[in-house]
């Protein structure tokens, strides 16, 4: 059966997923907020050695609770973690959680990335503001979202061409449906320590994955040259994370989530070089939303893993193709300011 990206390419072409995003132009960070409808099962898969979550132990295998109601992405560094709590208020309002007695306790698992140097004015006062963006942007998550610079992502950003010079990262998202409906929708926030492009032309190491010219169709080089290969980083050390998530409508159990959840993380190192650094907090997580069948294992989840890598490679360089639009950011080019005549 045939894969192809779905009505609006965004992982909202899997059934019951939304998303909402809030930003703040002038503090130069945002939110991103991914709702199922009801309960989702999830895992999480980490790879950077510098993560900042909360709740993600709620997810690992055998564990009581294996459920979710809400997943955040914020930038904001450690400040950031309280967005969850701003869903969690949205959620409670709504009677969703998970059910102990009477009470209802929503599990809205987070990551955050750093984005605390990039200029923007961080001097909140006593409380950070990332709880009040996300509930807003759980408030008004639907089924379509911008990408580029936009909520987790509006502040982030990627190293290009050579060691110490920025390009705006951002928010990306792509899908993929088969034939009989089965959905898998990746959603990314990209604030690499590496390079999303090759050395400093504007191809993407992504291009071998990209359908329909989605982030500008340029494939790959005519040559590779040697000097492409040596790893770029953006400037400044623990700036960095980029933020992912695999949904499906799939029947998962927990420890099939957790095995999708690394093969997707693949997509990660097929759109960013270098990737999974000492100063990265990468993390991938993947949700099972849906009943719908696979083949018999291992055949079924090795066809979903591999197209999830895929998938979420494609939405890893949306994010950057996409970004661009912050006033006052000439410190810091979009992809589209740094080749306006190649896309």
């Amino acid at each position: 059966m045939n894969w192809r990206p779905g009505p609006r390419n965004l992982i909202t072409d899997v059934p019951g997923i939304t998303v909402g995003q809030a930003q703040d132009a002038g503090l130069r960070s945002g939110v991103t907020v991914i709702l199922p409808a009801g309960r989702a099962r999830g895992a999480a898969d980490i790879r950077g050695g510098g993560p900042g979550t909360r709740e993600t132990e709620t997810m690992t295998h055998g564990g009581l609770v294996n459920e979710l109601h809400g997943l955040v992405f914020s930038g904001g560094s450690a400040f950031g973690l309280d967005a969850a709590t701003g869903v969690q208020s949205f959620l409670r309002e709504q009677g969703a959680g998970f059910a102990v007695g009477a009470a209802r306790v929503p599990i809205v698992p987070q990551a955050i990335l750093f984005d605390l140097l990039n200029g923007g004015d961080k001097d909140w006062g006593r409380h950070s503001p990332y709880r009040d963006m996300a509930y807003q942007a759980a408030t008004d998550a639907a089924e379509d979202f911008a990408l580029g610079t936009a909520g987790a992502g509006f502040g982030a950003a990627v190293a290009w061409a050579k060691s110490g010079q920025r390009m705006m990262g951002g928010i990306g998202s792509a899908s993929l449906i088969r034939d009989d409906g089965l959905a898998i929708g990746a959603l990314a926030a990209v604030n690499a320590a590496g390079a999303v492009t090759i050395g400093d032309t504007p191809h993407f190491w992504a291009a071998p994955f990209e359908i329909g010219g989605e982030f500008g169709g340029l494939g790959l080089p005519a040559v590779m040259k040697e000097e492409w290969q040596v790893p770029v980083l953006k400037a400044g050390p623990m700036q960095n994370t980029t933020l992912a998530v695999i949904a499906t409508n799939a029947a998962l159990t927990n420890s099939e989530l957790r095995r999708l959840a690394i093969m997707a993380q693949t997509g990660m190192a097929r759109a960013i070089v270098p990737v999974h650094t000492p100063v990265d907090g990468d993390i991938a997580f993947a949700l099972s939303v849906g009943d719908h069948p696979m083949a018999a294992p291992p055949a079924g989840l090795i066809e979903l893993g591999a197209y999830a890598a895929n998938t979420l490679a494609r939405a890893i360089a949306r994010g950057v193709y996409e970004a661009g639009g912050i006033p006052g950011a000439s410190d810091l080019p979009a992809y589209r300011d740094v080749f306006p005549r190649k896309v």
